[in-house]
């Protein structure tokens, strides 16, 4: 295959971005994916550079390529006004379906279990309107709108049929925030009707968090707004063993955001000892989107079989560093070819 086919805007970002995203894009490459990546900056680094961390030119660039890679991001919380850019590109391209999916590996047996958290990715309390009302009270306004209950609602239903799931979760808290998750729910139930094949239940999100760590095997599709959504995916993360192995990907109706659900672990940076396998899951999800369907299944197979083998980052109890990860793997497919 030749590079250059599909161009991707490739953002590593801080902290230990960069190390995910090059162990990545390595691969790619050993693996033959038509893709050419222009590079682009954003986050913390950016800020420190030009006074903003989210350039202009990183703007321009993804609204012309309509398609990105990132590695991690630090957001700071002590500079007034900084906002994740990460945040800022959902809400500017209208990356309203952030789709994260958790299934169990072989490395961990006493779960067995293949579910996706949908999170409706522009609102709620992440539209970051934020006020004092007085001195030592603080308000955060949270926005709930039936055009994106609906449009999450219907991608989670479209998404369950074209992959044969046969249940969606509705997750909220409207016995406490009536009208906001109660709009969430209305919207939810409503586009159900459409769907009459798929089986339909709603769950308290703290009743949700619960049965995810007792029975993770019950879900199917969890389809939740953005704070809740944003929670229970960490908590799953945990069940599959690591945050290191979760990917997510950020869509639209043009242009779609990929990345690992990890942050930029500043602690770590720069000592080669990230987990690369949310990135690598996450180009998995990118090759899918690009067309690239038989790469990215060849791609999952050798991410699994390389976790069955123990091709692993200290986090985990393996004993291999990140670019080291990326060795193995190209290791391993090599060996599978041959054999093959």
């Amino acid at each position: 295959m030749l590079l250059g086919h599909h161009k991707v805007m490739l953002i590593p970002g801080d902290g230990i971005g960069p190390e995910v995203i090059g162990a990545t894009t390595e691969l790619l490459e050993f693996m033959g994916a038509k893709v050419e990546f222009i590079h682009a900056e954003a986050g913390y680094g950016a800020y420190k550079k030009y006074g903003t961390p989210l350039p202009k030119e990183t703007v321009d660039l993804f609204a012309e390529a309509k398609c990105a890679l990132f590695g991690a991001v630090t957001t700071p919380p002590s500079i007034e006004g900084y906002r994740s850019p990460i945040i800022q590109l959902r809400q500017m391209f209208d990356l309203y379906a952030n789709v994260r999916p958790f299934k169990s590996f072989e490395l961990f047996k006493d779960y067995s279990f293949d579910f996706v958290i949908i999170r409706e990715n522009t609102e709620g309390l992440y539209v970051a309107r934020e006020h004092w009302k007085s001195d030592g009270i603080a308000i955060a306004e949270r926005q709930i709108t039936q055009e994106a209950c609906g449009r999450i609602a219907t991608f989670a239903f479209e998404m369950a049929k074209s992959q044969s799931r046969n249940r969606v979760t509705a997750v909220h808290k409207a016995n406490v925030l009536r009208v906001t998750d109660g709009l969430f729910l209305s919207c939810f139930h409503n586009v159900a009707k459409d769907y009459p094949m798929i089986r339909v239940e709603e769950m308290l999100v703290d009743s949700t968090a619960t049965r995810l760590i007792v029975f993770p095997e019950s879900f199917d599709i969890i389809l939740a707004p953005n704070l809740y959504g944003d929670i229970l995916s960490d908590l799953a993360a945990g069940l599959v063993g690591s945050l290191g192995f979760s990917p997510s990907a950020n869509l639209g109706v043009e242009h779609a955001l990929f990345e690992p659900i990890h942050g930029s672990a500043p602690d770590i940076a720069g000592n080669d000892v990230a987990n690369p396998y949310g990135t690598l899951f996450a180009s998995c999800m990118l090759l899918e989107h690009l067309g690239e369907k038989k790469l990215a299944n060849r791609l999952f197979s050798l991410l699994t079989n390389g976790i069955a083998n123990g091709i692993l980052t200290h986090d985990l109890g393996g004993r291999f560093r990140t670019s080291e990860v990326t060795k193995q793997l190209i290791k391993l497919e090599d060996i599978g070819y041959r054999s093959g």
